[in-house]
């Protein structure tokens, strides 16, 4: 594919982006460039992906076919403001940030603009990433194919309405977070118990691995897995049967509610 791709802000989404899409093989490092205002991070990605970087934001918009703005959403307008006039006419735009939507980026650009607004989440970095995405009508069969071959680069994506957005970080977008304490309390329990902390990571880590593909693979209910596990009078169901008296679901659901309020209200600031 002959089309450049831009990343205005090379944080830790942007570099599990690029590292995703550097591992496919579907486009060249040599189709990538990124700007990064720290030289430390510029030249960290530059070292890891082998990519062009600069800390210009204007001369990646300038080159860039697909446009990342992977920065935060309190800099989406300085840096829109920064980039307008020098983007290409029919650039496509992908944002990564929770609550931006695409009518207020086609506000900022201040012209008809080709939107595509995503979701991802860090796993994308070893290509086992979920983004969830939706676009604006500018965006043609054909560019839609590319997007979705360029996102599915790197892990799964599922394309969805724009209203349910918002509540794609606390699902997909923020839930490696909640993977990663759950491993590491499994690992301290399990040193508890005196097992080697680098084994008790690998044995808690695969074990969730190898859950996830179940779930996918199988296509069984969850419920219907977990049961499957909980032998009767076993030591399973009283584990589980533990985690229910100590609201393990509810704190899973209350943790959802705040993370979905977060991003809703990051879009409003």
């Amino acid at each position: 594919m002959n089309r450049k791709i831009g990343f205005i802000g090379c944080g830790n989404m942007a570099q599990a982006i690029i590292g995703g899409i550097v591992q496919s093989g579907l486009f060249p490092e040599d189709s990538i460039i990124g700007s990064a205002k720290s030289i430390k991070t510029l030249e960290l990605v530059r070292g890891t992906f082998d990519i062009k970087m600069t800390t210009e934001n204007i001369l990646v918009a300038k080159e860039a076919d697909i446009l990342f703005l992977s920065i935060k959403p309190d800099q989406y307008a300085a840096v829109i403001e920064e980039i307008r006039e020098h983007v290409k006419k029919e650039v496509i735009v992908v944002t990564i940030a929770a609550g931006i939507t695409m009518d207020w980026i086609e506000e900022q650009f201040q012209f008809p603009l080709k939107v595509v607004r995503t979701m991802p989440n860090t796993p994308s970095l070893v290509r086992e990433g979920m983004t969830a995405f939706c676009m604006n009508h500018k965006i043609d069969s054909e560019e839609k194919a590319v997007m979705t071959s360029l996102l599915e680069s790197f892990g799964k994506s599922e394309e969805i309405e724009e209203r349910l957005m918002d509540a794609i970080p606390a699902v997909s977008g923020s839930s490696p977070a909640y993977a990663f304490m759950f491993i590491e309390a499994l690992a301290d329990g399990a040193v508890k118990d005196g097992i080697p902390r680098d084994k008790a990571y690998q044995m808690a880590a695969q074990s969730l691995l190898g859950a996830a593909k179940m779930v996918i693979d199988t296509g069984k209910h969850p419920g219907e897995l977990k049961d499957q596990v909980c032998s009767p009078g076993g030591a399973t169901i009283e584990a589980v049967a533990t985690l229910e008296k100590n609201q393990f679901r509810g704190a899973i659901l209350k943790a959802m509610e705040e993370c979905t309020r977060k991003s809703v209200k990051l879009g409003r600031e």
